[in-house]
């Protein structure tokens, strides 16, 4: 059992997180997760969760802690007329059946697995929002049928086993399709919805019974963090929708490609 002293200093983090993810829900469109998966990475080393499922819990942790924080940002964006229903719509089976096929393969594959496969996606998205340019495009129109359906079936699966709520690869596909970001980030906010709900199923599923679970644990879903993190994230998402309404285009792609830059060099210390 660590001391009194570090249980303190990391239950700090563990609030701190839950704000900051709350305002991140907000202004970009995500749930949170890419600051809390790597957070709760340490905090569960801290208290000597095993390997085998530390990184399985923190993902799993953070879909639970996205349901509401995603219901309250998409209530705030669709408030101000900023998210595109229609895309929604669109994705309404596909994202969940990603979201559902990562939680089967979470079951099967080591923590390392997930750990990189967080790092590279967020390094990749990083850089396209860093260094993007008018040019880079797809269309002026975003697909419908198969295609946009496979796209949200890709946004779910590397969601899921991200723990994320899909703002980060919401944005990229609705941008490279000539959306602007302010609306991306507004419907990345309801794609965290259709992510989360099916999330926190399929890993209370794939964790089930696991001998290796830290205690007040259904299946890779920790409800003590849940409960510790989740107010902050509520209270704080709606200040962040509010603030990335006041920054322009730009300001907004290079505040969300710094933002994914940290969150990828973070959880690469953690491979070594």
């Amino acid at each position: 059992m660590p001391p009194l002293s570090e249980i303190l200093m990391f239950s700090a983090a563990l609030i701190a997180a839950g704000a900051v993810s709350g305002l991140l829900a907000g202004l970009f469109g995500v749930g949170g997760g890419a600051i809390l998966v790597p957070v709760f990475y340490q905090v569960y080393g801290l208290l000597d969760v095993p390997e085998t499922v530390r990184t399985h819990v923190a993902v799993g942790t953070s879909l639970a802690i996205i349901v509401p924080t995603s219901i309250r940002s998409f209530q705030a964006h669709r408030a101000r007329g900023a998210v595109d229903m229609q895309a929604l719509k669109g994705w309404v089976i596909w994202i969940p059946l990603g979201t559902i096929l990562a939680s089967v393969v979470a079951a099967y594959v080591s923590g390392e697995f997930l750990r990189v496969v967080f790092m590279m996606l967020m390094l990749l998205i990083a850089l396209k929002m860093f260094f993007n340019q008018e040019h880079w495009r797809f269309g002026t129109e975003m697909p419908g049928g198969m295609l946009n359906g496979l796209a949200g079936g890709t946004i779910g699966l590397l969601s899921g086993l991200m723990g994320v709520g899909g703002g980060t690869l919401t944005n990229l596909w609705m941008t490279l399709w000539n959306r602007t970001v302010h609306q991306s980030v507004a419907t990345s906010s309801g794609v965290g919805v259709l992510i989360s709900i099916p999330g926190l199923l399929g890993y209370i599923w794939a964790g089930w019974g696991d001998p290796d679970l830290p205690p007040f644990s259904t299946g890779f879903i920790n409800w003590i963090t849940v409960i510790l993190v989740i107010p902050l994230s509520l209270f704080f998402a709606p200040y962040g929708a509010r603030l990335a309404h006041t920054l322009s285009r730009r300001q907004l792609e290079v505040c969300f490609a710094i933002f994914l830059l940290v969150t990828s060099v973070r959880f690469a210390v953690s491979l070594f």
